[in-house]
């Protein structure tokens, strides 16, 4: 890796694209310390610094923020929105009749979508800076903290909707930076900013794993720590990389006094086919009743029990919980995001099947028992690599967001894995010889 990104500098125009990715990097994260207009800053740091940052309802969208949302900047929401608003318009792609057509139509088709999901995440944006700033004006942000209540000194409606405006105005800048980062440097825009979010938390999380420790000033816990994520990040890439191909053979066709076809290719099904989407759409499906419940007046029963068995990532019913909503979404997300009968009609249309199965419905039949039996160890894989944090809690005392656990884990190492492909594959095309030397 370190090779290739020496190499990629020694090339003219992939070191532009090199710093330019690295400029809009410093830019994106210049913007995470900025406060919005209407917030005390003093108190803000001063909650931060009482209570573990980490830790509560807003974890998740914390760390893909980089540490922003409890900061409350003008990226405070970060890509988040984005993300929301690209898994909605995919899984409308498969239930709206006139966006699977859009999809099909190729690229102009996926311009459209693009142009929706953008008007989607400005509206989700809005949604989710309106209960950012209610929050952050009752105090609930920081439960606990003595001025928590004071963080927004004036709490007037003009004040409000230009915290709200504010905030809307930082992901759409966001979004337009992921965008200038796909055209113009190097990787998928979001992707990258996704990963520098999660790995900005990296140290303070780390050093907070010592600060807490017992043994030897804590760089015992430390040191196993970082060698369990080096033995994570090892078992990721080795499932990441693991796919069956399903191995296809096309037909001989003459057309005119010419033959086509008479290949052999393959399907490539990887053995997490779902990627990051279970363990996210998990996650967010188990803040909803936690939400609700922090928002519901009283002392009901109902709220009693929830703040009790769903709120503590520790708790066994949470655990359990956790991990069947991972194992059910991989296999909701890998039913609608591969369609067995449209890829068998494909390769039945151009004289393609799979030696032994006979084509059209079998081959559909027998592409649904594969999928099947392999997405049963890439869901388990994913229930037990976001169950890490949770005995992160018992081992190490640490907080929900553990350094080397879950979410954090999968982005890191899925889109590490990416941008150094799409480097190496840029170098290749620039120094490729030929056949002729």
């Amino acid at each position: 890796m370190l090779t290739a990104f020496a190499r990629a500098f020694k090339t003219p125009d992939l070191r532009k694209k090199l710093l330019f990715t690295l400029g809009i990097i410093v830019i994106y994260r210049l913007g995470t310390h900025v406060p919005i207009p209407g917030i005390d800053y003093k108190n803000v740091q001063t909650c931060i610094d009482a209570a573990n940052a980490n830790q509560g309802l807003f974890g998740l969208v914390n760390m893909f923020s980089g540490g922003a949302l409890l900061q409350i900047t003008i990226f405070a929401l970060g890509i988040m929105p984005y993300i929301t608003a690209s898994i909605i318009l995919q899984l409308l792609t498969v239930v709206i009749p006139r966006l699977e057509a859009l999809k099909k139509e190729g690229q102009a088709g996926t311009a459209k979508i693009t142009q929706y999901t953008r008007y989607l995440t400005i509206a989700l944006a809005i949604l989710q800076g309106t209960g950012l700033v209610a929050t952050a004006r009752t105090g609930t942000l920081f439960q606990g903290c003595p001025v928590a209540s004071e963080i927004v000194p004036d709490q007037s409606i003009f004040v409000t909707i230009t915290m709200v405006i504010t905030m809307t105005a930082g992901t759409a800048t966001v979004m337009w930076l992921g965008e200038l980062i796909t055209d113009r440097g190097i990787g998928n825009g979001m992707s990258i900013l996704m990963f520098i979010s999660i790995a900005a938390t990296f140290p303070a999380a780390l050093w907070g794993i010592k600060k807490s420790g017992d043994l030897a000033g804590g760089w015992i816990e430390f040191g196993t720590v970082i060698l369990v994520g080096l033995f994570m990040v090892g078992l990721v890439v080795f499932v990441e990389q693991a796919q069956r191909r399903i191995p296809v053979q096309y037909a001989k066709r003459m057309i005119g006094r010419r033959s086509y076809g008479g290949t052999s290719t393959y399907i490539p099904l990887k053995v997490n086919q779902a990627g990051i989407i279970p363990v996210i759409f998990a996650s967010s499906l188990l803040y909803i009743p936690a939400l609700v419940a922090q928002f519901a007046g009283g002392q009901s029963g109902w709220k009693t029990w929830i703040e009790q068995n769903l709120t503590k990532g520790d708790h066994p019913i949470y655990i359990v919980t956790y991990f069947v909503l991972i194992v059910f979404f991989a296999f909701f997300y890998v039913a609608i995001s591969f369609n067995p009968e449209e890829v068998a009609d494909n390769m039945k249309k151009y004289g393609g099947f799979i030696p032994g199965i006979r084509a059209g419905r079998p081959t559909a039949e027998y592409l649904s028992y594969v999928l099947n039996r392999i997405t049963w160890p890439g869901s388990l894989y994913l229930g037990l690599i976001a169950l890490v944090p949770t005995m992160a809690l018992v081992g190490f005392q640490a907080n929900q967001n553990f350094p080397f656990g879950g979410t954090s884990i999968l982005i890191i190492v899925g889109v590490g894995l990416e941008t150094v492909k799409q480097i190496e594959s840029q170098l290749q095309q620039r120094n490729y010889e030929g056949f002729l030397r």
